[in-house]
């Protein structure tokens, strides 16, 4: 359909779906993926979970996680290990870290997100975070032995990370000063009930206490509260949200300030897009407000709009009517994640962050491994679901349903 050149600007899930879903959506022409790590992409999910607990060096690590590539991909070329350091919209150019420079015709923003770090006091050694390979050895490697480990946020990575560390028998106290675990998500209900589950298991948590320093000297020994205790550590790990990559974009009108604005076609300026979960945009499944979604469905359905969007632009520019337009039905994907917690396993469909109101179906929250089915509303609109520990048959029919309900009218 078109020769243009495409630049993938991150080399993680979102950057390879964006580069396949260029080739479903007909673009012919060179396409090149720029990650900002050394190796090809690879799935992140494990890493809190299978990965953390097995070990490994992070070559290793990378192939063993590496996703598998389609055929109509083989052609591209991915650029690895040499970050992009800036852009200019204008010029349709990029320039890596490295200072060199490549030019594009059309743009893919994909760089993601890294770790939120903690501007407290103290030594660093001991500190750690994850998202990356080169982070899960890290960790993995610094716990040799039996050890006092502080988790700080009680999100899905920083619970993912202290099960698995506790099944490895670690000492795991989980810090967090917004409520209980997972709160924002669940609802304080059902994180109510996953904290005591998660006590019973043997992990502790401190609620409604903020992190203000970290003792030692040439490494970390404690983690201070504002509560005056001081928890002994031999390692933390920092699990208190994420940044959006977007600086490198820097400068050239962009809506930066919470990842990337775009439309609901995820476009952000003439032949630029934005996929992953950096995309700011409106899904009239819920309301027209533009949101950046973090769950794992996303990388896939934002590139597949995306690329529609991109092809279309990149062909009429080329003078071409191309044989996939853009479609012209709202973006409305419906959001999906799981996680995996002592025994727990959590499947959610749609944006249950997004509700005022946790109602319990089904099971009892009082004894989670048994099954529990939450839904979530917002003015009487239902919003999502929550299945923990139901059988795969009953999490198809709950993927389905909100399938079927469709954009409100």
């Amino acid at each position: 359909m078109s020769a243009a050149r495409v630049a993938v600007v991150g080399g993680s899930l979102a950057g390879l779906r964006a580069a396949e879903q260029l080739r479903a959506a007909g673009h012919t022409g060179p396409v090149t993926v720029l990650g900002a790590e050394p190796w090809l992409p690879y799935n992140r999910p494990p890493l809190s979970k299978e990965a953390l607990a097995e070990g490994g060096a992070p070559d290793a690590l990378a192939a063993r996680l590496a996703f598998r590539r389609r055929a109509s991909i083989a052609d591209v070329d991915f650029r690895l290990g040499d970050p992009v350091a800036a852009a200019v919209l204008a010029d349709r150019t990029l320039v890596t870290e490295a200072g060199h420079t490549l030019g594009y015709d059309g743009l893919v923003v994909a760089t993601g997100l890294r770790p939120r770090r903690l501007a407290v006091p103290g030594p660093s050694t001991g500190r750690h975070v994850l998202r990356t390979v080169a982070d899960c050895h890290a960790l993995r490697a610094a716990l040799s032995g039996p050890a006092d480990v502080v988790v700080v946020g009680a999100g899905f990575v920083g619970c993912e990370v202290a099960g698995t560390l506790h099944g490895l028998g670690h000492r795991v106290t989980v810090v967090e000063p917004a409520g209980p675990p997972m709160v924002r998500v669940l609802g304080a209900p059902v994180a109510t009930a996953v904290q005591r589950h998660h006590e019973a298991a043997g992990i502790r948590f401190v609620i409604g206490a903020g992190v203000t320093a970290f003792t030692g000297d040439s490494r970390l020994t404690g983690v201070v509260l504002d509560t005056g205790e001081t928890l002994p550590a031999d390692v933390v790990v920092e699990a208190v949200g994420s940044v959006c990559n977007v600086e490198w974009l820097a400068g050239n009108d962009l809506d930066l300030s919470d990842g990337v604005l775009t439309d609901n076609h995820l476009r952000a300026a003439e032949r630029v897009v934005a996929v992953g979960d950096l995309a700011r945009f409106p899904n009239p499944l819920v309301d027209d407000v533009p949101r950046r979604v973090e769950h794992w469905s996303i990388p896939t359905d934002t590139a597949k709009r995306a690329a529609a969007t991109l092809a279309a632009e990149l062909a009429e520019l080329a003078g071409v009517t191309p044989d996939l337009v853009r479609n012209g039905a709202p973006f409305a994907p419906v959001p999906s994640f799981w996680s995996d917690q002592l025994g727990l396993r959590f499947q959610s469909y749609g944006s249950p962050a997004l509700a005022d109101e946790v109602r319990v179906e089904e099971g009892d929250p009082d004894h989670l491994p048994g099954g529990l089915l939450a839904t979530y509303h917002r003015d009487g609109r239902h919003l999502g679901s929550l299945a923990i520990n139901l059988s795969p048959a009953r999490q198809r029919e709950l993927r389905e349903a909100f399938h079927h309900e469709g954009v409100p009218a």
